[in-house]
Formats: C-alpha cells, sequence, structure tokens
C-alpha cells in the first residue's frame, strides 16, 4: 500500500503546531520512542522528524513527498518548491536589527557593516536589491549574539514577539519577508502519493476554515427573521427553527471570526436576542 511520506521539524513550536494540525485532520502519530520516522495508525501517512534546515533538501531529492516548513525557509533553500497550502500558524518574520544605540535613518547606514545570519541567500538577495553591500558572517544558531562579542554590526534573524531582540539589546529596523508555515510538496512527488496528498489537503482546508470560523444561535422574532439573515455571512442561507414561545424563531449559521463583533452588534441592532456562538471543529464544503 502506499503512502504519503511527509516531514516535520524535529522540535520547537513548529513541530508541536504541525503535530497539531495533523491531530485536527484525525490522523493519530505516536512518537513514544522520538523515533525519526513513524507510521500513522489511522492514515497512509509516514512522518518524518528532521532538522528543519535539512527539509528543503529532502524535498528537492524526492525522499519525502511533502513538508510542513516555515515559507522563509523555502526562499533561503527551495525557491522552487511549490506550496499546496498556507496553514496559517508559525507566523513570523525575517528582519533586520541592530544595536539598541544604533542611529539607524535608511537602510543605507547598513552599506558596508558586518551582517551575521542563518539566511545568506535571503540575505544577499535583499541587500543586493537595494544596492547595499555587506560583509556576510553565516552561522547556524544564536544569532542575536553576534553584535555582543564583535562577530558583526547588524544581525538578520528570524523574529516573532520581540522579546529575544529586546533581551540582547537589538532593535528591528527592516522586514526582508513575512512567514507562515506551509505544506510544501517535492517536484518528484508521484501520482499515487499526489492522491494522498489531495485527502491531506481536503482534511487540512476543513480545519484551517474551522479555525476561522465560528457556529453562531440566537432567537429572533419572527417579522424581524429577513433583516437578521440580510446581515449574516452564511455559506447558503441560515436555518430557521420555530421556537416554543410563539412569533420567535432560533436561527443557525457560520460567521468568520474576523467580522464578529461587528457583525454582532449589527444583529443586535436588527432585534436578535439569546446569541450563543461556538467553536466548530470541522467545516467540510
Amino acid at each position: 500500500m502506499n503512502t504519503l511520506k511527509i516531514a516535520i521539524q524535529k522540535s520547537g513550536r513548529l513541530h508541536d503546531e504541525s503535530i497539531q494540525i495533523l491531530k485536527d485532520c484525525g490522523i493519530s502519530v505516536y512518537n513514544g520512542n522520538d523515533q525519526l520516522k513513524v507510521t500513522a495508525s489511522n492514515f497512509p501517512l509516514e512522518v518524518y522528524y528532521l532538522r528543519n534546515s535539512d527539509i528543503p533538501q529532502y524535498l528537492i531529492d524526492g525522499v519525502v513527498d511533502v513538508a510542513i516548513v516555515g515559507d522563509n525557509l523555502l526562499v533561503e533553500k527551495g525557491a522552487n518548491i511549490q506550496v499546496a497550502e498556507k496553514l496559517g500558524f508559525s507566523k513570523c518574520k525575517v528582519s533586520v536589527a541592530v544595536p539598541k544605540n544604533f542611529e539607524y535613518n535608511s537602510i543605507q547606514d547598513l552599506n558596508g557593516l558586518r551582517v551575521a545570519t542563518s539566511y545568506p541567500k535571503t540575505v544577499v538577495d535583499y541587500f543586493t536589491s537595494k544596492g547595499i553591500t555587506v560583509d556576510i558572517h553565516q552561522i547556524s544558531g544564536s544569532v542575536e549574539i553576534a553584535p555582543n562579542i564583535g562577530l558583526s554590526d547588524v544581525i538578520v534573524d528570524i523574529v516573532s514577539s520581540g522579546s529575544t531582540l529586546f533581551k540582547n539589546g537589538l532593535k528591528e529596523v527592516e522586514i526582508i519577508l513575512k512567514s507562515e508555515a506551509v505544506l510544501a510538496v517535492s517536484p518528484k512527488i508521484s501520482d499515487d502519493s499526489k492522491i494522498l496528498l489531495e485527502k491531506l489537503q481536503f482534511r487540512i482546508q476543513s480545519v484551517l476554515r474551522s479555525r476561522k470560523s465560528k457556529y453562531i444561535l440566537m432567537n429572533v422574532p419572527n417579522d424581524k427573521i429577513s433583516e437578521v439573515s440580510s446581515i449574516l455571512p452564511v455559506l447558503k442561507s441560515p436555518t430557521i427553527m420555530p421556537l416554543a414561545e410563539e412569533g420567535w424563531s432560533s436561527l443557525h449559521s457560520v460567521i468568520d471570526e474576523g467580522q464578529f463583533w461587528e457583525v454582532i452588534d449589527q444583529l443586535k441592532q436588527a432585534g436578535a436576542e439569546g446569541i450563543l456562538v461556538c467553536p466548530i471543529e470541522k467545516m467540510v464544503l
């Protein structure tokens, strides 16, 4: 039986969120012995736990069919690798940071300086596009300490909350790119594996829709149903069920989380009462 081979980061936040989305897709992956390769118990999937920086090459070589990886890493090491799905988690930036006492006015202030980074290609492409020449020092970890020990004047590194920069006396001055986790696909994926990928994508899309939506229930006077229904950003039309109290009905629908408070205010003004909002576990269209 064919299996889909997927690579994920073997530790860290991206690892945890990758495992969570597989779990939300109903796929059980057990790795109690810290193995580097495990097989899902209820889906034809093999999970490879790899170093983050190695994943693009595994995709290029066809060792794995797909991977959950930050798209910033694809920019650095796998620009020609196809992205099947943006996953919306592990969001971060690849940014330029300088010491807090650095008087920064524009990117021209960085010309000729030493830059420490784990992303040399990204840095070269960015500064070349700006007409800036820098001296790159490639290091594999703890980039933020480089200015403090005299290794560099500037760093380019991943920034999430900015707390690591703050702790090391640095400030962000330029954003090179914004990144999030993506489902990336090997250029050597087989036709059989593409069929399994489509099944996995279908599950992932259902999970992602549910994360962005809420299920909403409310009581509405019958003479206000039309007005309230016109406000709801529904998939097709709301579900309407009569209540025991004459002249009233219960309306059920789906609402986008980003529009939640704005729509709630409109619903209340239109006459809706007893509004109940619930999370959605899966959303299949």
